[in-house]
């Protein structure tokens, strides 16, 4: 019989989670659908002291818990992006590149992404200087003067977050003064480090392959204030100033108001019976974590009686819920191989169809060579699908000359019959790129993840000249799996294409050669560089330029 869920959540932030958490505990049948590990903005913050009983926490952290909550109430999940839905009957059905799924009931919380300004600079220096994300790029900066542009919360909380890296922070606000909690911007202003200039905006960036100068205008007097950097030396400028919803694929599907957000009445359903939005995507006064948990919370137990109600209609019987309680690989916080993980990586290499081989190439005297090893042997050690083999840099020419190894150490995978899969990792495969990893084992071995649109494999087939694709990542950002996913899916499936993840700390001749200053860095044929997150049609186009 096919499944139908009571509840299909499209978005794995605070909203989303707290929708799963309250309709799981409903014993309602959920399903959230992830479009990657990211934990929606909240996970972007280093500090989190304004939620009721939680003293200090960081983003990424109450992001874990909160889904490791959701996971003891059964709530399901699944990694895909959301291509199309059907909104038009009373079983609603979501597509996605990992299959169709359907449900008597839908959860928008899809949230809001960054919004860029457009000053003249803002575009060329982007993965140069300038960036949206301190938790991803801050190190980069370490050392230089920093300006960050904004004057809500995220901007003042930022900008204390940058004052570990960079050796002096300026906040640059249009406004008179900043716009969130009175206490948050108390708190800046006392700040050593930082200095805050009120009325002014940010008018252009100079440069050549760095920013080495700045305009400011002063939006009162009107008088105009230039930065530049000393010779040979560059700056990082941070941008805050709001998010844009991402509610673009449900336009003519539901209702969505001229600003791009999801109108609901205040059950959160939307004008189309079924469908419900919460959080960020919704026009509301506050965007915080407080009140995307809070209408997470209204939607789930809206959608408790709708559910019950049109399952009598339907005639539909209520299935016992399943005891799987995560169909996606996550990684904690900080155990590399804990027990509930190690169970979900033997059950998702169960469906491997081939054995493959996992193979580390050290540097004895690269301290992280060990850590890699004994993270690959463990991995290894799930199962006997999975052979490894470890050798030092020049005991095993033939293989570093096949993989076209240049850094070490490294880990790269052999097929079935031993052959170069175009995979290599030149990092521990732990954080957020733990799941790009078992993704790049599963495409090798077989059956691989699922490309559903048909145009992109048509072009991946049309590949006929090797194409290398370098993807520099940090193991903190969480713009990169997708990136390295959708480029290791490419690479298996045509053998005229390789990809190697590089950490960029590891390796700074990588990150010194191509002048990278932010992450995902995307380098095509050791020639062209392109910065931030890429899907499997976005590496297509940069490969056929």
């Amino acid at each position: 019989m096919e499944k139908i869920y009571d509840i299909i959540v499209i978005g794995g932030g605070p909203a989303g989670l707290s929708a799963g958490i309250y309709a799981g505990r409903a014993k309602l049948d959920v399903l959230v659908i992830e479009k990657e590990n990211k934990g929606g903005q909240i996970s972007l913050t280093s500090e989190v002291v304004n939620y009721p009983g939680i003293l200090e926490i960081s983003g990424s952290e109450y992001m874990a818990q909160t889904k490791k909550q959701a996971e003891g109430f059964g709530v399901n999940f699944v990694q895909a992006e959301v291509t199309d839905m059907d909104f038009t009957q009373k079983i609603k059905i979501v597509k996605t590149t990992g299959g169709e799924y359907k449900a008597l009931a839908v959860v928008i919380a899809t949230g809001a992404a960054p919004r860029k300004l457009g000053f003249p600079g803002e575009k060329e220096f982007t993965g140069r200087g300038v960036a949206y994300c301190a938790t991803c790029d801050g190190e980069f900066f370490t050392g230089m003067d920093i300006f960050v542009i904004g004057a809500g919360f995220a901007a003042a909380e930022e900008a204390m977050f940058l004052t570990k890296y960079g050796k002096s922070v300026t906040i640059i606000a249009r406004e008179p003064d900043f716009t969130c909690a009175k206490s948050i911007g108390d708190k800046v202003k006392a700040h050593p480090k930082i200095t805050v200039k009120f009325n002014t905006e940010l008018t252009e960036l100079t440069g050549d392959m760095k920013p080495t100068g700045a305009k400011f205008k002063n939006n009162v007097t009107g008088e105009v204030t230039e930065y530049k950097a000393k010779v040979g030396e560059t700056f990082g400028v941070f941008v805050f100033v709001g998010y844009a919803p991402s509610s673009q694929i449900f336009k003519g599907h539901i209702e969505i108001d001229q600003f791009g957000f999801i109108p609901t009445n205040e059950d959160l359903m939307t004008n189309v019976p079924g469908v419900f939005a919460a959080g960020d995507i919704r026009p509301k006064r506050l965007r915080q974590v407080v009140t995307a948990v809070a209408d997470g919370a209204i939607a789930a137990t809206s959608i408790e009686k709708y559910a019950h109600d049109l399952r009598e209609e339907l005639g539909l019987k209520k299935e016992e819920k399943e005891d799987t309680k995560v169909t996606n690989v996550t990684a904690e916080a900080e155990a590399f191989l804990d027990e509930g993980l190690r169970k979900q990586l033997g059950d998702v290499v169960a469906r491997f169809e081939n054995q493959i081989e996992l193979v580390v190439i050290k540097d004895p005297n690269n301290e992280e060579s060990l850590n890699i090893e004994n993270a690959v042997k463990e991995i290894a050690e799930i199962s006997d699908k999975l052979k490894f083999t470890s050798y030092n840099m020049g005991e095993n020419k033939a293989l570093e000359a096949k993989i076209k190894a240049e850094r070490f150490p490294t880990i790269t995978i052999l097929n079935k019959n031993g052959e170069y899969s175009g995979l290599k990792y030149s990092s521990i495969p732990s954080g957020h790129e733990l799941n790009s990893f078992i993704l790049g084992m599963y495409n090798v071995a077989g059956p691989g993840q699922k490309v559903s649109n048909e145009e992109s494999l048509a072009k991946i087939a049309k590949i006929d000249n090797p194409i290398n694709i370098k993807i520099g990542i940090s193991l903190s950002c969480t713009k990169c799996p997708k990136t390295v996913q959708s480029a290791q899916r490419i690479a298996t499936l045509n053998k005229n294409v390789e990809m190697e993840m590089i950490n960029i700390f590891t390796f700074q001749d990588f990150k010194n050669r191509y002048d990278i200053m932010s992450v995902p860095a995307v380098v095509i044929n050791d020639k062209h560089i392109y910065f931030g997150e890429k899907n499997i049609e976005d590496i297509l186009e940069i490969i056929n330029k």
